[in-house]
């Protein structure tokens, strides 16, 4: 048997070595088509079929799409069965990636099907650099797989990888706050995009949250039914957007809110400035560099612009001043290029608001009664959430996060007072943290807690004996001048019955 073995392989050397000496003799004709030939014996020979997945591709070398999902799932599904393995931090993301090596090989199994990933490089040919990628180094993977099973690897295997690898470089990725830029800086030399930004760090959660736990429950609830309703809302055909509003009193945690709801939905933000857009039109292009999976915050949205539609007569006369200025025919041209409350209202939820999807549209103020009603009736600000002042159950929260304790003696007390007066959760914590670099007893923090609060109460107590006051002061006013104003009616009639 070895001497058989032997003999086969001195005959494939021999072989090979009598084409390597006759190749370049042989008509392309003839070559072509033994290569034709020989592929189509081996695969009568071999059942097996590949698919190569290059990391670039087009004229102008885009880096594929399915390349990086690939990598991302590989780094989560397949590495662990890995011999060599490589790490590197991409731009988009803040934790290092660690992915199979080139020439490493590991299978995976979809629905029974096994399949092989093998990570290649292509060397280049040349010690030249080249622009056009022709002679660069080119890196793939290359996909085999049994090929009975090639239907369900093209229209399933490949899917699934293009989806879970999005998925998982979505939750990889550095999450970002935006804010948009002013529009003289998006043209010129210097030009830059529209939303500039910085990494998303701010720790506020929902367990960190000051609010009543049945409320954070019926926030939490709502935000994954929106997370998990993307087919829900095809079905019904509308936009996969949702809109939000929250208002109360400052200081009762706006901000707290929009960052735990980011980090809950793993969301990037957007905070948008309305008074740097001048018109519709720049709204719509600031709106259109979102991307999905975002937040865009407007905050104190009656304070930005006047979005009511209703003019001052100071200011109508004011317009119709300019107005008789201009040249004819450019009235109306002026007027169109002012940011509108109808230019906001397509922008929540208009045409535009369906570009994309998964996005979460948040507006806060702490004046309710200021904003026009159609800014914020159902179906544009879909949920609307009042940030109160801080209850008990809020008060719990801030003594565990604070200082780490769930009962106490003095917290009946502090129930009490919280029943009595109106402090928001930011002042209820100012007045845990007071003490809390120099004595780090528990029970002297929350001493000074219920001063803070008696002081709030003190407060609100003179606040209203000088409303009463003014307004009894007022009423006596009211009266005098009613007194006089009658006195002048009775003179008045004397004077003509005298007449």
């Amino acid at each position: 048997m070895a001497e058989s073995w032997a003999g086969f392989g001195s005959a494939i050397a021999s072989f090979l070595f009598l084409y390597a000496m006759v190749k370049d003799h042989i008509p392309f004709q003839l070559s072509d088509y033994l290569a034709t030939f020989s592929r189509k014996v081996l695969s009568f020979i071999n059942p097996y079929d590949q698919i190569t997945v290059s990391e670039y591709h087009g004229e102008y070398m885009h880096r594929d799409e399915l390349y990086a999902a690939a990598q991302v799932y590989l780094s989560d599904s397949c590495s662990f069965r890995a011999r060599k393995l490589k790490a590197e931090v991409g731009q988009e993301s803040d934790k290092p990636l660690v992915t199979i090596d080139d020439y490493e090989e590991v299978t995976d199994t979809f629905r029974g099907v096994k399949i092989w990933w093998y990570a290649c490089m292509r060397l280049p040919n040349s010690k030249t650099i080249s622009f056009y990628g022709s002679d660069e180094e080119r890196k793939y993977y290359r996909l085999t797989f049994h090929k009975r099973n090639r239907k369900l690897i093209e229209g399933e295997y490949l899917n699934h990888i293009l989806r879970e690898g999005r998925d998982m470089k979505i939750r990889r990725r550095q999450r970002k706050l935006f804010t948009n830029s002013p529009s003289r800086n998006w043209y010129g030399y210097r030009s830059s995009s529209s939303w500039s930004h910085v990494a998303f760090e701010h720790p506020a959660t929902f367990e960190t949250l000051a609010m009543d736990p049945e409320k954070k429950r019926e926030i939490i609830d709502d935000l994954v039914t929106f997370r998990e309703g993307k087919e829900y809302y095809k079905k019904i055909g509308k936009a996969w957007k949702r809109g939000y509003l929250l208002f109360g009193p400052p200081g009762t945690g706006n901000s707290s809110m929009i960052a735990a709801i980011a980090n809950f939905l793993e969301y990037d933000v957007y905070d948008l400035e309305l008074t740097t857009v001048k018109t519709n039109t720049e709204l719509r292009k600031i709106f259109i560099e979102t991307t999905g999976k975002s937040i865009i915050v407007i905050e104190d949205i009656d304070c930005s612009v006047d979005l009511t539609g209703k003019r001052k007569e100071k200011k109508k006369e004011k317009d119709d001043e300019e107005k008789e200025k201009k040249p004819p025919g450019m009235e109306e041209k002026d007027e169109n290029s002012k940011l509108t409350l109808s230019g906001l209202l397509n922008f929540i939820d208009g045409l535009w608001s369906a570009c994309g999807g998964e996005r979460i549209v948040i507006f806060t103020t702490n004046h309710l009664e200021k904003l026009d009603p159609a800014l914020i009736r159902r179906g544009r600000m879909d949920m609307h959430i009042e940030m109160s002042y801080c209850s008990f159950e809020a008060f719990k929260v801030l003594a565990k996060n604070y200082l780490g304790v769930a009962k106490h003696d003095l917290f009946d007390t502090i129930q009490t007072l919280l029943s009595e007066v109106n402090i928001s959760p930011a002042d209820v914590a100012e007045g845990l943290m007071l003490k809390k670099s120099r004595n780090k007893d528990v029970g002297a923090c929350l001493e000074n807690l219920i001063r803070v609060i008696e002081a709030a109460k003190e407060e609100a107590k003179r606040k209203a004996q000088e409303e009463l006051a003014a307004k009894e002061k007022e009423n006596e006013e009211s009266t005098v001048e009613n007194k006089a104003s009658d006195i002048e009616d009775n003179n008045s009639k004397k004077e003509l019955a005298s007449e």
